[in-house]
């Protein structure tokens, strides 16, 4: 079964770490991706731009609306994901535990993907 890991972390809190702090992280990020690749675990993924660079598209009445930068206000921002085969839920939690923004104040949002046939 495949699963999508949402890496969400606030950006302001991102900003804030230091760029030794940054940098070992996104080193740890790096081990953790050619781990899942050797595994055969990873399917897909990447890393977003910030949410400044975002657009935001919306309907109403039958007319397209766009928005510049996020809509809806939270916390944390997804900032990339991660689509990795896994035998279960227990599986994918496991991988999400080794994401290395976690310990930083981070979150992942573990949710299984819908089989589309067709």
């Amino acid at each position: 079964m495949q699963y999508m890991l949402m890496c969400c972390f606030e950006e302001k809190a991102w900003e804030n770490l230091s760029e030794t702090e940054r940098d070992t992280i996104m080193r740890e990020y790096g081990t953790v991706i050619q781990s899942l690749i050797k595994s055969g675990r990873l399917r897909g993924g990447g890393q977003l731009q910030p949410t400044a660079t975002a657009t935001t598209v919306r309907m109403t009445e039958g007319k397209t609306i766009l928005t510049d930068g996020p809509f809806v206000e939270t916390k944390e921002q997804l900032g990339g994901y991660h689509v990795v085969e896994c035998e279960d839920l227990d599986e994918a939690i496991a991988i999400a535990s080794s994401i290395p923004t976690l310990p930083a104040g981070g979150a992942i949002e573990v949710r299984p993907l819908a089989i589309v046939e067709g």
